[in-house]
């Protein structure tokens, strides 16, 4: 008979708060779509934080000026959830939530040309193709970005062999277009037409589109209520980009977050100084140092000039001996934690019920139970009780599966480290639902690591989170 194993006694913390205001305590709540209609966005109580109203330019098929109109009409009513209605909302119309209104911006609605469909279909590349044609019509747009806020590109299904090239290219028509607007501080959102155009529940595509283009056109909707505003959350991601004319570079690619949510900047830079282990590349500690120092400095321009008191600092990947000593390099004087979070791990948990019996449900979200002093399994996923008045579980189906969380360096205990990563995963702008798996920091430092990689040219600078929402 086998001994049983006994593991360390694990903790489980609440869902984390959301703050609708700069000030008021009281205007708090942890289901971001009840928060905005109950107290409206953040920024809203902020001095000319926004402009009213918020003007949408369109990019269209030939003919289907009226998809624009379309969203433009159904974000400005109240549409009723036909889906997730254990957690969906009725969605109010925009101004109701957001206390300003969107519009259509003059004269900006563009028609692709007519003859796009057969160019498109005759092309021996279609997604060059389709990529020039709408390259084109960004670039008319540009000559009058200061008239618009947001750029709406409809994209309908029959163009969709331009979508995608070939494996060997590594062409994503989503990425191209992402970098190319964020290049000319275009803040763009792409609308495919089954994602949205032929979506069943309009009351989801409503809060979707409406939180994203309140985010795009500068907009706080909400921040992380308790955090410790003396931190700062950076989130790191590298991508290998080839060169046919000289060596491999890495895009280095860091995000700083603050606490108060306004922080939400990308750094980003080419480096030859990295190694590859396996599939995986490192930057040495001359690299991390310098991509380090960097984030340091945007931190502080964004905050007067002072450093932050603590750095917590997330990689998908393990940080490597030279990362380490780099990152120590640059926070010098800082307490600062190094966290690998993995999301693929064997590990799985089952709740049970009393004594013996299997529940029929699984683990609470927030729910942590340490490995050892550098390692522990945390569910970000899993059902949240007296949220949305039942045991909410997102996926609805399935056993979640942990994060395998690895700490390289700092002292902060597992309750505090769960807990920032816990509110993090509820500070994607980006959708409408209550959490995500992974934390914002490693969620938009990968996706840039993916756009940026394919612009021809890059820019060594701060960009704004809005470009490549």
């Amino acid at each position: 008979m086998n001994a049983a194993h006994h593991l360390s006694a694990h903790l489980w913390q609440d869902e984390a708060l959301l703050s609708f205001h700069p000030e008021r305590e009281e205007d708090r709540d942890p289901h971001p779509l009840k928060g905005l209609r109950k107290f409206g966005p953040l920024s809203g109580s902020l001095l000319n934080s926004m402009m009213d109203p918020i003007r949408v330019a369109a990019i269209v098929p030939f003919g289907k000026k009226a998809w624009f109109s379309g969203i433009l009409n159904e974000l400005n009513r109240p549409q009723r959830p036909s889906e997730r209605t254990s957690y969906l909302v009725d969605y109010p119309g925009f101004s109701s939530v957001f206390r300003v209104r969107i519009v259509a911006a003059d004269g900006l609605c563009r028609e692709v040309p007519q003859t796009a469909d057969k160019a498109i279909e005759a092309s021996a590349t279609p997604h060059r193709q389709l990529a020039e044609i709408l390259l084109t019509e960004i670039n008319a747009i540009r000559r009058s970005s200061s008239e618009l806020d947001v750029l709406y590109l409809f994209l309908p299904e029959r163009w969709a062999a331009g979508f995608y090239g070939p494996r060997e290219e590594d062409f994503d028509l989503h990425d191209f277009l992402k970098a190319e607007c964020a290049a000319a501080s275009i803040p763009l959102q792409i609308l495919r037409e089954d994602k949205v155009l032929s979506y069943k529940c309009r009351a989801s595509v409503a809060w979707r589109l409406s939180i994203a283009a309140y985010c795009k056109a500068g907009g706080i909707p909400w921040r992380i209520a308790g955090a410790d505003t003396g931190t700062a959350y950076v989130g790191l991601s590298y991508a290998v980009r080839s060169s046919d004319s000289g060596p491999r570079f890495v895009n280095c690619c860091s995000q700083v977050f603050d606490a108060d949510g306004c922080g939400l900047q990308f750094l980003v830079y080419e480096s030859e100084e990295f190694r590859e282990y396996g599939k995986n590349p490192y930057l040495t500690r001359e690299g991390m140092r310098r991509l380090m120092t960097r984030s340091h400095g945007l931190y502080q321009k964004r905050h007067d000039g002072r450093s932050p008191r603590r750095v917590v600092a997330y990689k998908t990947t393990p940080f490597r001996h030279d990362e380490i000593n780099g990152c120590l390099d640059s926070w010098r004087g800082i307490d600062i934690d190094l966290i690998q979070v993995q999301q693929d791990t064997p590990w799985r948990g089952i709740r049970v019920a009393g004594s013996h019996d299997i529940a029929g449900y699984p683990v609470h979200r927030g729910s942590c139970l340490p490995l050892s002093a550098t390692e522990a399994l945390y569910w970000t996923q899993g059902i949240v009780p007296n949220v949305t008045g039942e045991n909410y579980y997102a996926p609805q189906k399935g056993i979640p599966a942990p994060l395998h969380l690895t700490r390289y360096a700092g002292h902060s205990g597992w309750e505090e480290l769960c807990w920032e990563l816990l509110a993090l995963t509820k500070m994607n702008w980006n959708n409408d639902s209550l959490y995500d798996r992974l934390p914002v920091t490693i969620e938009y430092a990968s996706s840039l690591a993916r756009i940026v990689k394919r612009l021809p040219h890059l820019s060594p600078r701060p960009y704004d989170f809005r470009y490549f929402m």
